[in-house]
C-alpha cells in the first residue's frame, strides 16, 4: 500500500462530552466493535473489577472519571482508527482543548435525559471555531429521557449546530424497541443482553417487513413511519461536503452501555469522517500529502508505566512519513533527534512501530527535550499554531511537607507541569512557587501523583488571584514600565518559559492596571506572540 493510500485510510478523532454522558463507555464499545478488545470494561461498576481500557491511571479507576486524554488505535474494515478519549470533567478541560488540535473530527456524546450540558457547549464552541467536523451521538436510550425531536432542537439551539438524523429511535426508555438506520435504510431491534460482548441483533431490511408487525405492532410501525416522514420533510438531506466543512452535523441514537446503535455509528463514521487534514503553521499551511515529515507535540505524559518511570511525548503526524531511527529536527531547540523506539498506543499498552503516517499518533520516549507545542520536521523551521496555555482559574502555593524529598518534589512538579496538567508560576518577590489550574480537582490529582509516582508529599495554601495574564511590554516608555514593575512587584511572576506574568487579585484591579499602563498589553493565553 503506497503513501497516499495509507493517508486515505486514517481516521483520527476525539470523543468529547459533559461528564457522565457515557463518553468513555462509547469509546470502549467502539473498540469492542472494532475487534480491538474482546470484552468491554465497566467504567463505574464496583461489581466488575475490570476498568475501562482508556482509563489507565489509578486515580481514574478509583473515581470512575477520565482525568487525562488517552490514545487508542485499531483497524476496522481496512481503516486505521485513532481515538483520543478526552476528559469530560471541566477541571481537566485544558487537556481536552489541546487534544482538539490533534483531531480531524469529533464525536459529541449527549445524555438522552440531561440533554445539552455546560461543558458540552464549551467544547463544541472550540470545535466550531476551528471548523472541526462534528458527529452527535445521543446516548442512554434505554433510560427515560427527552423526546428525540426535542433533543435535536436543543442541540441546534444550544450548540448552534445544523443537524440531520442518520438513525432514529423506536420508542424511548422502558419503551425502547430499536433503531431505524436512515443511512442504510434498515432496522434493528433492541434486546438488553450481555453488556460486555457483541451479540447478534434482530435486523430487518425494510420497515414494511410483515414479520415486523408481529413484533412491534401496527401502531408503533405507523408512528415510526410518521417520524421518518417528518425527518425527511424537516431536516436537511445529509451532504458530506457540508459535514466536512463544519456546516452540517449528523445525529445518531443508541445505548453505549447496551452495545446498541454503536455499529451503525461506526460503519457510517468510517465512510464519512475526514482523512488527515492540512494544518496551519507560522509559515504556511502544511498538507498531509507532502513528502517531508512534520508533526507536533500535543500532550506529554510521565509515568504511564510507574515501574519504568517513562515519559512519553504524544506527537500528531501532520505530513510525510515518520520513520524509526531517522534523525528529525527539533525546531525549538534547533537540534536533530533520533528515536529508536517510537510507540503506537492502545491506552497504556504500547508497541514499537517502524513507520507512521499522517493522522497517526506516535509516542516518543522523552528525557526532557519536549514541551507541549514543540514541532518536529525533516528540516523546515516551522511552528504549528493553536496550542496555547490558558489562564488558570484557581491558584495555590505549593509547600514541601518532607524536606528530605525536595529533589523528588522538584522533579515531579517540573514533569507534571510539562504535561500541561497545570501551570507553574514563580513569584518575583520571594521565589515562592504557585500552581495554577483550570479546575480545583486538579490539585488533588497533582497531590496524588506526586506522592504515588515521585514519593513526594506536598500541601497547598490558598492564594487570592483572579487571573494570570501574560504580558508584553513596549520598552519605548521605560519610565512607565519601571513604575509598573515597582508598584506591582508582589503581583509579578515568571512562568516555566520565563515569560513575565501578572497575577491580578481582582477584575477591578486588572481593569485599573490596564487603563493606567497603556504601554503594557495583557493576554489570557500564552500564545500571543
Amino acid at each position: 500500500m503506497d503513501f497516499f493510500d495509507e493517508i486515505k485510510r486514517r481516521r483520527t478523532f476525539g470523543v468529547i462530552s459533559h461528564p457522565d454522558a457515557g463518553k468513555t463507555t462509547l469509546t470502549e464499545k467502539l473498540l469492542l466493535y472494532g475487534g480491538a478488545i474482546q470484552e468491554a470494561g465497566a467504567v463505574k461498576s464496583n461489581k466488575v473489577k475490570k476498568g475501562a481500557t482508556s482509563d489507565f491511571m489509578e486515580i481514574e479507576r478509583q473515581r470512575g472519571i477520565s482525568v487525562a486524554t488517552s490514545v487508542l488505535a485499531f483497524m476496522y474494515k481496512n481503516k486505521k482508527i485513532n481515538i483520543l478519549d478526552t476528559p469530560g470533567h471541566r477541571d481537566f478541560a485544558e487537556d481536552t482543548f489541546r487534544t482538539l488540535t490533534a483531531v480531524d473530527s469529533v464525536i459529541v456524546v449527549i445524555d438522552v435525559a440531561k440533554g445539552v450540558e455546560e461543558q458540552t457547549i464549551k467544547l463544541v464552541e472550540v470545535c466550531r471555531l476551528r471548523s472541526i467536523p462534528i458527529l452527535v451521538f445521543i446516548n442512554k436510550l434505554d433510560r427515560e429521557g427527552k423526546d428525540a425531536f426535542d433533543l435535536m432542537d436543543e442541540v441546534e439551539i444550544k450548540l448552534g449546530l445544523t443537524v440531520t438524523p442518520l438513525s432514529f429511535p423506536i420508542g424511548m426508555g422502558y419503551d425502547f424497541k430499536g433503531i431505524y438506520n436512515l443511512w442504510e435504510e434498515n432496522l434493528k431491534l433492541f434486546n438488553p443482553d450481555d453488556k460486555q460482548k457483541i451479540s447478534q441483533k434482530i435486523k430487518f431490511n425494510s420497515i414494511n417487513d410483515e414479520d415486523l408487525k408481529d413484533i412491534l405492532g401496527i401502531d408503533l410501525i405507523n408512528k415510526l413511519k410518521e417520524d421518518i416522514d417528518l425527518i425527511l420533510g424537516v431536516y436537511p438531506k445529509f451532504d458530506i461536503q457540508k459535514y466536512l466543512s463544519g456546516h452540517l452535523q449528523p445525529v445518531f441514537f443508541g445505548s453505549a452501555l447496551n452495545n446498541f446503535g454503536i455499529q451503525e455509528l461506526l460503519d457510517c463514521f468510517i465512510d464519512i469522517a475526514p482523512q488527515p487534514q492540512s494544518k496551519s503553521s507560522d509559515v504556511r499551511d502544511i498538507n498531509p500529502k507532502e513528502s517531508e515529515f512534520t508533526g507536533f507535540v500535543f500532550k506529554i505524559h510521565a509515568n504511564m508505566d510507574p515501574k519504568h518511570r517513562d515519559r512519553l511525548a504524544f506527537v500528531k503526524i501532520v505530513s510525510g512519513k515518520f520513520e524509526r531511527n531517522t534523525p528529525y529536527l527539533h525546531v525549538r531547540q534547533n537540534k536533530k533527534l533520533k528515536f529508536s523506539s517510537p510507540n503506537t498506543f492502545f491506552a497504556e499498552k504500547k508497541e514499537i512501530v517502524n513507520v507512521s503516517y499522517p493522522g497517526d499518533i506516535v509516542g516518543l520516549h522523552d528525557t526532557g527535550n519536549f514541551k507541549i507545542g514543540d514541532t518536529l520536521s525533516t528540516g523546515e523551521k516551522i511552528n504549528f499554531k493553536g496550542i496555547p496555555s490558558f489562564s488558570p482559574e484557581h491558584f495555590r502555593y505549593i509547600n514541601n511537607i518532607d524536606p528530605m524529598k525536595a529533589k523528588q518534589l522538584e522533579k515531579g512538579i517540573n514533569q507534571l507541569m510539562d504535561e500541561g496538567v497545570a501551570q507553574l508560576f514563580i513569584l518575583n518577590i520571594n521565589n515562592r512557587k504557585v500552581i495554577g489550574t483550570v479546575g480545583a480537582l486538579q490539585f488533588e490529582v497533582i497531590q496524588y501523583r506526586l506522592l504515588h509516582e515521585y514519593g513526594a508529599k506536598c500541601s497547598f495554601e490558598n492564594l487570592n488571584v483572579y487571573k494570570a495574564c501574560w504580558i508584553s511590554i513596549d520598552k519605548s516608555d521605560a519610565k512607565e514600565v519601571d513604575e509598573f514593575k515597582r508598584i506591582k512587584q508582589k503581583f509579578l511572576a515568571k512562568d516555566k518559559l520565563n515569560q513575565l506574568v501578572f497575577l491580578a487579585d481582582s477584575s477591578f484591579s486588572l481593569n485599573m492596571t490596564k487603563n493606567k499602563y497603556s504601554s503594557i498589553k495583557f493576554y489570557f493565553t500564552s500564545e500571543f506572540r
